[in-house]
């Protein structure tokens, strides 16, 4: 399984040379998870970037997948993989996301580099 999380999103998007690499991983739909705080980031960002109708369209690209919504038991995972990386709120469910199902979090954000199932992208280089 995998986590593309909202910075790779918005490579994907923007149709940079990190979105380009996460292009396979968007596409193969059967195997993506998509936590609900990553959807909720995406559409505010494209909202305000691009507009609501363009923001409405582009969530029905990642609807494609299998949404993962906080639940009870998500949210004091969460609140522990915070804790313990020192990770934000939102950082937090999309990890604990990552490690409730074994999957691999694709990613530009600098706050999962080196931690255990992340591919991580310097957009530095």
């Amino acid at each position: 399984m995998n986590v593309v999380d909202s910075s790779c999103w918005l490579e994907f998007i923007e149709d940079s040379s990190i979105g380009n690499e996460v292009v396979p991983i968007i596409a193969d739909v059967e195997h993506l998870l998509v936590p609900s705080i990553v959807l909720y980031e995406v559409f505010r960002k494209l909202t305000a970037m691009k507009g609501l109708v363009y923001a409405k369209g582009f969530s029905q690209v990642m609807l494609n997948a299998q949404v993962v919504s906080l639940d009870s038991a998500l949210s004091i995972s969460a609140a522990n993989i915070g804790q313990k990386y020192r990770l934000a709120m939102a950082d937090s469910i999309i990890y604990a996301t990552v490690l409730q199902y074994d999957a691999v979090l694709w990613t530009a954000d600098k706050h999962f580099n080196g931690l255990p199932n992340v591919r991580y992208f310097d957009k530095t280089q």
